[in-house]
This record gives C-alpha cells, sequence and structure tokens, in this order.
C-alpha cells in the first residue's frame, strides 16, 4: 500500500462547504460537476494540511463560509509511514489559524512532517510567463517538500529583510543598526540558496530516470547580479558592500529573494517562455510528477498530489499517459474537472465524486 493517503476528510464552514464528509481509500480522487460547484475548495481544504496558506494563497478570513461567518475546521486522518496521524487545522472568526496534530497544538510547519502536499492549479498555466516571485514561490514549495525546515529558514530570511528594508527607507546610515540583520540574512540566505540548488538537483535526477511521456524540463538560477554569493560570509559581506546603493533604492537588492528560476524544453532546446502553451503545461505536469517521483524515492512514499482542473487542456493520449503515471506511483492524486468522461482512462483505479451546488451549500456524492 502507499505510505501517505487520507483515510477521511471533514470539512466544516469552509469556502462553498457547510459540512462535507469523506472516507477514502488510496487511489486517486476524482471530483467533478459543473463550474462554481465547490470543487476546487475540497482541494483546497487538502492543502491547508501542509504548512502556508494552500493553493489560492487565501487568508484565514477568505476561507470563512458566508453568510453564517463562523469558524472554519478541516480535519482529517492521515496514513503516512505505517501510521494514522490525526491533523485538524482551522480559524475562528478574527483569529489567526490553528493546528493540531494528533490532538497536540503545533505549528504550522509540523503539519510538512506528517504530510507532503504538491499542487499543480490553473493559475500556474502562466508561471514562465508572468513575475519572478511566482517562479520563487513554485521552486519553495517543491524544496518545502524535500526540506521542510525550509520554510521556516525563507521567514527568518524575510523578517531579517523587512526589518533592514525598513532602516533603508528610513535613511538610517549608522552600521550598527544593519549588522545583526545581514549576518542573519548571510546565514538564512545561504541556506535558502543551497536548498534550492539540491532541490533542483534532486529533479533532474528523477528527470534522467525516469519513463514518461511528458517532456523534460531542464531548470536554472539566475540573479540579476549574475554571481549571488553562495556562502553566509560571503552574503553578509555582499549585503554590507551594497549599503550604499541599497539605501539610494530604499530596499535590499542582493540576496535569494530576487532569484528567478528559468527553464528549457530540454527535447527542443526551447526556453519555457517561448513554448506554445500546451508545451508550458506539459512542462509543469512534468515538473510536479518529478517532484512526486523524487520524494517516492526518497521517504518511500509519493505525495498528496493536487491537481486542478488539469485535464481540461490535455489530449486523450496525454491525459491517459498521466494517469498511467500516477497510478505507477501509487499516489493519491486529487484531481477535478467539468465531467466524468475526462476521467473515464482512470476506470476503477479512483474514487469518483460529483460535486454538486444544492440549498446554497456544496454537496459531494459518491
Amino acid at each position: 500500500m502507499p505510505g501517505c493517503f487520507v483515510t477521511s476528510l471533514t470539512i466544516s464552514h469552509f469556502r462553498s462547504h457547510k459540512v462535507t464528509r469523506l472516507s477514502l481509500d488510496s487511489r486517486p480522487v476524482v471530483f467533478h460537476g459543473a463550474n462554481g460547484a465547490g470543487k476546487t475548495n475540497v482541494l483546497e481544504a487538502v492543502s491547508l494540511l501542509s504548512p502556508g496558506r494552500g493553493l489560492r494563497r487565501a487568508g484565514v478570513e477568505e476561507l470563512i463560509r458566508r453568510p453564517e461567518a463562523l469558524g472554519w475546521k478541516i480535519s482529517a486522518e492521515v496514513e503516512a509511514d505505517g501510521r494514522l496521524h490525526e491533523l485538524e487545522t482551522g480559524a475562528e472568526p478574527g483569529q489567526s489559524r490553528s493546528v493540531r496534530v494528533d490532538g497536540k497544538a503545533h505549528p504550522q510547519l509540523a503539519l510538512g512532517r506528517v504530510a507532503r502536499v504538491i499542487w499543480l492549479v490553473p493559475a500556474m498555466d502562466r508561471l514562465w510567463l508572468e513575475g519572478a516571485e511566482g517562479r520563487r514561490r513554485f521552486l519553495d514549495r517543491m524544496t518545502m517538500s524535500f526540506l521542510p525546515d525550509h520554510a521556516e529558514t525563507v521567514l527568518a530570511y524575510d523578517k531579517a529583510m523587512r526589518e533592514r528594508n525598513r532602516l533603508l527607507k528610513d535613511m538610517v546610515r549608522d552600521a550598527h543598526w544593519y549588522q545583526v540583520l545581514e549576518r542573519q540574512m548571510g546565514e538564512a540566505g545561504a541556506t535558502i540558496m543551497s536548498n534550492r540548488r539540491a532541490t533542483l538537483e534532486r529533479l533532474a535526477q528523477a528527470r534522467d530516470g525516469a519513463e514518461t511521456a511528458f517532456p523534460a524540463a531542464e531548470l536554472s538560477l539566475t540573479h540579476p547580479n549574475e554571481d549571488l554569493p553562495v556562502t553566509p560570509g560571503e552574503l553578509t559581506d555582499a549585503l554590507q558592500t551594497g549599503r550604499v546603493a541599497d539605501l539610494r533604492a530604499g530596499r535590499t537588492l542582493v540576496g535569494p529573494h530576487r532569484i528567478d528560476m528559468h527553464a528549457v524544453f530540454a527535447q527542443k532546446a526551447i526556453a519555457a517562455e517561448q513554448c506554445s502553451t500546451g508545451e508550458q503545461k506539459a512542462l509543469l505536469i512534468s515538473l510536479v510528477l518529478a517532484n512526486a517521483r523524487a520524494l517516492a524515492e526518497d521517504t518511500g512514499a509519493p505525495p498528496l498530489i493536487l491537481l486542478d482542473e488539469v485535464a481540461a487542456h490535455l489530449d486523450a493520449r496525454r491525459r491517459q499517459a498521466l494517469y498511467d503515471e500516477i497510478c505507477a506511483l501509487r499516489a493519491q492524486a486529487w484531481m477535478t474537472g467539468t465531467g466524468p468522461e475526462l476521467f473515464d482512462g482512470l476506470g476503477a483505479r479512483a474514487q469518483i465524486f460529483e460535486v454538486v451546488d444544492a440549498n446554497d451549500a456544496s454537496q459531494v456524492r459518491p
């Protein structure tokens, strides 16, 4: 049996769902229904079984079901590493998000040590065409799937950088105010870059050893300053040296927060941003599958994979290839689509549910 899958899920007063309860086995899970019925909301709930703001990056207040405006809650039983874990997360109005693992309160980062969750949503379809921030976020999500502590390091770096940027905007010139912050940024920043490079190397290994119908994506990192310092001392020195230029700009100009990730369609030697829409989608699917494949090899269990409307822009051959690769991974993939015919290639290999809007609430039916 796979090593990581959801066996039960309860969603309460979350988005369009008043109360939804699901009992599941380890097979892929399919939700079909009309647009707006609440399919993506189920996947979003599962994404919140991992650290962070979920697949829509929503604030806790946005997740509250209206008009009741009660607190929302997501409860799940997850089998991981041969053990059954109880995960619970939610928030009351005006409160921050809480997390409980096996009945005990924990920080969000604890979720990443129980279940690895990766996803692909339609908003990512323009990943290669829009700004670098989205690509960094995509890279850091992959990195966190391998190294859950990466999230904490990114938070530490961002906190120190915000403080430094505040000093820069206030035109503070006393070096003593900067030194501690720059050391913190140097240490955290070097770790961030090391983690990101390790992730790219691991993805390349998973890509090179795979039999897949999806195109290989060759990934690389760039920085506006060309060569980003790689050790804590070098990055700290670069921040100190760049302080005059940063004061003029009112912000920090060097560091991992300015990294960009580029992809090349390997078989055609074409940059991802120059590929067709279909090729760009195929490259994203290839990366998600490589991520899942590497995690399965490293941890002995594939991650939970969330694929929102993934079948809509794939032809029948590519859909079948995707389903076959998911099943070969023995992953519990959660997928959505407007009609059940999109998932005919899965047959009995999947659990299939219909999502409907009934009495102003989403309902999930077998």
